[in-house]
């Protein structure tokens, strides 16, 4: 079993949070080996939802930016393969919702997580639009 629980991204263990983007996969798309990007981005999160399981390991995480009224952008949802398939990823979802009810939840898919999302609820949106960053 797992319990989820809202916590502020600056307090996390930047290295148990690392570990757990590379046994999720997100690793692959995420500077986790830059530590100090990958630090400001879990500090500057202000919706964080973790999951841990029964002996505290970090097996999930929902890292998000909100205005708690409108709009809920979900920016990482990473849960560890050995636990996928089993609510983690739905359950650190529905936290997410509960913490900021009014706003709509928004999200970029992996690519190999296409046919998930549905799964759990989101609707596929054709207008969303990104701009690639001016640096690293």
């Amino acid at each position: 079993m797992w319990t989820c629980e809202q916590v502020i991204g600056a307090s996390l263990d930047v290295a148990e949070a690392a570990a757990l983007y590379r046994a999720s996969t997100l690793a692959e798309r995420r500077p986790v080996e830059d530590i100090g990007r990958f630090t400001s981005m879990l500090a500057g999160a202000n919706l964080v939802v973790t999951a841990r399981d029964g002996e505290g390991r970090l097996i999930g995480i929902a890292r998000s930016l909100t205005d708690g009224a409108y709009s809920t952008y979900l920016s990482d949802l990473a849960v560890d393969v050995a636990w996928q398939g089993k609510g983690v990823g739905r359950d650190l979802v529905r936290a997410t919702r509960e913490a900021a009810p009014r706003a709509k939840v928004i999200l970029l898919s992996a690519p190999a997580a296409v046919d998930y999302y549905p799964h759990i609820g989101f609707e596929r949106h054709d207008s969303a639009w990104t701009m690639t960053a001016t640096a690293g």
